[in-house]
């Protein structure tokens, strides 16, 4: 193995960044050429065609057949002058990675000549193996019948095979023989569709011209960069996307130089690759800069609509991974791949859009404008406080176990930040019943430079410790976990700020009827929200000890371990909730239970099993080949009458020894914590037992084999260390 982990480093060096030219001279040129957008469409069907998927994408209107045999034409003809051979409906089963399956376009004429066909009834529907994704119990193995289904409303693209062809791709959803949902999406468009509706009566309040509220979502996504040869080095990342091992190196991210540094030949070299291919998939990313620590990067498009932008980033992360194998670099997302410094997250910035063109979490200077902002957020935070346990899970993972409250991401407490305006402005709602909010004038710096341009500045600041944080005209939920599909935090997210607004509805309605004048009630119920919920805001430090005490003071919760977030999935009150709210029933969140469950108990298998192996067949024996070699030198010191030279050799044998027998013995005693939990019959007991005592053992090894790397002679330590990840040139 030390001999793989100096040709790997020799192989790594050895790369230069590769040309990348650009597809055009102008975005605009080549921005969308792989997607079938509307403007496709429009020259390629029918008037009416046109008009009916329109309505579909635009208000959910019904498609019927014999448009989606013109529009399967249509789109066969596009796909196949662009080169594609295959179509595939594009889903996102609950295994947390996307999913395909090509079909030729090629079939055979009843004269035996070849010919390219596509049906309606292939753009519609295709049938997968269902028995083979997780389904939670939804489903038995034997039974393997499954559906996937086109959603128009997130465009058909073009995916370059890197073999000589392309293939179309459909985003559809993936539903069971008995109509349950085994997918992230269809849950997530009835989510919408309920905000849509309790968004869109909320704001008859305020102006009648809303007719309709579509939620925007632009999620930065962080990411680590490895070079391929170093990651195949290290059986850890290869196997459960981190490493278990590693002694931090002596320079990581405590210089704050890395944070928006110069971008290294090669990582630029590859960004701008993955960045044309994703602009000519019509992925509007925009921003791409280094992040706070060493091989850290992130990329963000502009906003979309939620359901686009997850499809989006999903297909990111896809294309990420495909243009890396180019460049020989290898694309992390797990949320910690390396103790010690920061992991990675993908903030999930979330507004909410009108038909109208306004954005209902943007401050106003007018009037009743304000006012229609005021009750926006204020019912956020009421949603936000009411269902921050079930928030809370959504974003529970094994890989953010890690990450979460480690000093570098928000804090498991779920927290919101509104930042000292707005907060002023609810306070004086409280208290006065009057808003003085407004935009205000612009506020400059003074910086006692002429030459430089004058800087405004906002009205409030940015706090990056809250999980939950208003940041002037949107919230940013910045504890979604770098690996994870938003899907799930924005399924919730939607449903509760969609009850809320029910509520909203209902407790105006009632004022309304009891002859209370409509500005008046909309000031009272606000209030009275206000007040139920004002303790979940924070404007200070989330990393501090402080606010851990704090948030216990004020009764939130703290829900650290991945077993315990997700079980808050099947309380009474979140089966009812999603069940009133038409987003999913009993069964199809029990059985997401179940799967986040399995899934959480796999991954920490997979640690528990490589860091296993890793430390005996790697770390042990290494260290034994070591203790002899200093058993060697030590025997010939005294031979030479060097007795006192031969003690520091001694020495150093016997920590080496101990070190050893304290990874044996915890290795022996962590495998048997295993063989414990695999025979629980009950899921959430195996889980927890996993969380607990097989994972306790996770860093008592990883302390002794740290310290051996420091006391192992370099040149046969087998495992390539940080200092020689981290740093991508």
């Amino acid at each position: 193995m030390a001999h793989l982990r100096f040709n790997a480093l020799q192989v790594a060096q050895s790369r230069q960044a590769l040309p990348v030219p650009p597809p055009a001279e102008r975005i605009a040129d080549y921005f969308g050429v792989y997607t079938f957008t509307k403007d496709i469409m429009r020259t390629l069907l029918s008037p009416e065609a046109f008009g009916r998927i329109s309505e579909a994408i635009d208000t959910g209107g019904r498609i019927d057949r014999d448009i989606a045999d013109e529009v399967a034409n249509a789109l066969r003809s596009w796909a196949v002058s662009k080169g594609a051979t295959h179509y595939t409906h594009w889903f996102q089963p609950l295994t947390g990675s996307t999913a395909e399956k090509h079909d030729s376009f090629f079939d055979i004429a009843n004269d035996g000549k070849a010919i390219e066909k596509f049906k309606g009834s292939a753009l519609v529907q295709q049938e997968p193996d269902a028995s083979s994704f997780p389904s939670g119990g939804l489903r038995n193995t034997f039974e393997a019948r499954g559906y996937t289904g086109w959603d128009p409303s997130s465009p058909a693209f073009l995916m370059d095979n890197g073999a000589g062809g392309k293939t179309l791709c459909i985003p559809s959803v993936f539903i069971s023989y008995t109509g349950e949902a085994l997918d992230y999406k269809t849950p997530l468009l009835k989510a919408l569709a309920a905000l849509d509706k309790a968004a869109t009566a909320a704001c008859q309040y305020f102006d009648r011209n809303i007719d309709k509220v579509m939620p925007t979502l632009g999620i930065e996504q962080e990411y680590f960069l490895v070079d391929k040869a170093l990651y195949v080095a290290r059986p850890d990342l290869v196997m459960a996307g981190r490493t278990v091992f590693g002694h931090a190196p002596a320079r990581g991210q405590q210089l704050e130089d890395h944070y928006f540094g110069t971008i290294p030949p090669r990582v630029n070299a590859f960004m701008v690759d993955f960045e044309f291919e994703a602009l000519k998939l019509g992925i509007p990313v925009r921003t791409r800069h280094n992040e706070v620590a060493p091989g850290q990067f992130e990329v963000a498009p502009t906003f979309e609509e939620v359901n686009l932008a997850i499809d989006h980033n999903a297909l990111l992360m896809d294309l990420m991974e495909k243009v890396a194998e180019r460049h020989s670099l290898k694309v992390l997302f797990h949320e910690k791949p390396f103790a010690g410094i920061n992991g990675s997250g993908k903030h999930n910035n979330w507004a909410l859009g009108t038909d109208t063109g306004v954005n209902l979490l943007a401050p106003s200077s007018k009037p009743k404008e304000t006012l229609r902002f005021i009750a926006f957020v204020v019912n956020v935070v009421k949603a936000v406080h009411d269902h921050a346990d079930l928030l809370r899970a959504s974003i529970a993972s094994a890989g953010n176990e890690y990450r979460l409250g480690a000093n570098e991401a928000p804090p498991a407490i779920m927290s919101i930040f509104l930042g000292e305006t707005l907060t002023k402005a609810l306070e004086d709602l409280e208290n006065k019943s009057e808003i003085s909010l407004n935009k205000g004038d612009n506020v400059y710096y003074k910086l006692g430079l002429n030459r430089i341009p004058a800087l405004m500045r906002d009205n409030t600041d940015r706090n990056r410790t809250s999980p939950f944080a208003f940041t002037g005209n949107k919230f940013e939920f910045r504890a979604v976990g770098g690996g994870a599909n938003s899907a799930s935090t924005m399924i919730v997210l939607n449903t509760i700020v969609a009850n809320q607004l029910i509520q909203f509805r209902r407790d105006m309605d009632a004022r309304l009827d009891a002859g209370e004048k409509k500005e008046l009630a909309v000031v009272e119920v606000l209030k009275q929200y206000y007040r139920e919920a004002k303790r979940i805001l924070f404007e200070g430090n989330g990393y501090a000890d402080e606010w851990v005490a704090e948030a216990e003071r004020r009764g939130l919760s703290n829900i650290k371990s991945t077993p315990e977030a997700l079980a808050v999935y099947l309380k009474p009150e979140s089966l009812a909730l999603f069940e009133k709210m038409g987003v999913m029933n009993h069964a199809e969140v029990e059985a997401r239970y179940e799967i986040e469950l399995e899934k959480y108990i796999k991954n920490v298998q997979i640690e528990s099993r490589v860091m296993g192996d890793l430390a005996t067949n790697h770390v042990v024996s290494t260290a034994l080949k070591y203790m002899n070699q200093l058993s060697q030198t030590a025997k010939s010191l005294v031979d030479l009458d060097m007795v006192n030279e031969a003690q520091p050799v001694k020495g150093i044998i016997r920590e080496l020894s101990g070190r050893v027998v304290a990874i044996k013995k915890n290795v022996e005693a962590m495998v048997e914590a295993r063989k414990r939990a695999n025979n629980i019959g009950n899921s959430a007991e195996m889980a927890r037992l996993y969380a607990t005592e097989v994972k306790d053992y996770f860093d008592v090894i990883r302390y002794e084999v740290d310290k051996l790397e420091l006391l192992i002679d370099d040149e046969d330590w087998p495992l390539v260390k940080y200092r020689e990840m981290l740093f991508v040139k």
